[in-house]
């Protein structure tokens, strides 16, 4: 658990501009994975909507719904 919370730490320090950053280059990243495995463009839809709502969940409940303390 020091680990997470070392990170929570360090990711308090990260400005708007860092975390967009961080999302383009999961954004490239991710594009140079389909490059290298064009077999991943055939998955399913419905498919690819379930883990991006799951993977999406936590971080807008929190954001959104839950009541700060």
């Amino acid at each position: 658990m020091v680990f997470w919370k070392n990170m929570d730490e360090k990711i308090k320090k990260m400005t708007v501009m860092d975390i967009g950053l961080v999302k383009w280059s999961v954004f490239f990243f991710t594009i140079i994975i389909v490059k290298l495995f064009p077999q991943l463009l055939r998955i399913n839809y419905a498919i690819l909507v379930m883990l991006m709502l799951a993977c999406g969940a936590r971080p807008l409940y929190k954001i959104w719904i839950k009541k700060f303390k």
